[in-house]
This record gives structure tokens, C-alpha cells and sequence, in this order.
């Protein structure tokens, strides 16, 4: 996959997370889209690193899109407990 293909899965993937933790982002929309991009490059990395499992080089493989929601979670959790209070 390229570079626009892991940009239009990390906002799917981004909107996706969002659906599964619903609530106030202190980023709103461009930072939860910012965070659903870097999230699916960071689950990609992490998956063929620390699991030992490569993502394939396909748009719609399970395993890319589970590694990609999985990293964007894992993002917007930290998000939210580093600068959850920042906004009123």
C-alpha cells in the first residue's frame, strides 16, 4: 500500500475508533483525524515489530484494518488522558 492508501485507511480507521469511544476529543474533528492517521501507521509498525505479524500490502486485508483501528484506540486513549482536560 502507499502513502494516500494508509492516509485514507487512518481516517477510516480514525472514525471508526471514534465511533467505538464516543465523547468529547479536546482536539475536535482534525484532531481526531490526526490522530486516526498517525494511529494506523503506528498499529502497522507496531504489528510487524513487536507482533511479528507484517501487514499486507492490501486495502482491504482484516488484519490491516484490525492493526489500524487498534492503533488509533490505543492513540486517542492517550489522547484523551494526556489533554482531556484542556478544553472547557
Amino acid at each position: 500500500m502507499g502513502i494516500v492508501s494508509w492516509i485514507v485507511l487512518g481516517l477510516l480507521a480514525g472514525g471508526i475508533a471514534k465511533l467505538l469511544l464516543p465523547g468529547r476529543d479536546p482536539g475536535g474533528l482534525i484532531g481526531t483525524t490526526l490522530i486516526g492517521i498517525a494511529g494506523a501507521f503506528t498499529g502497522g509498525w507496531l504489528s510487524a515489530r513487536l507482533l511479528d505479524k507484517p501487514i499486507a500490502g492490501e486495502f482491504y486485508d482484516p488484519a490491516t484494518w484490525g492493526a489500524a483501528i487498534a492503533g488509533s484506540l490505543v492513540l486517542l486513549v492517550a489522547y484523551r488522558i494526556l489533554f482531556g482536560h484542556s478544553r472547557s
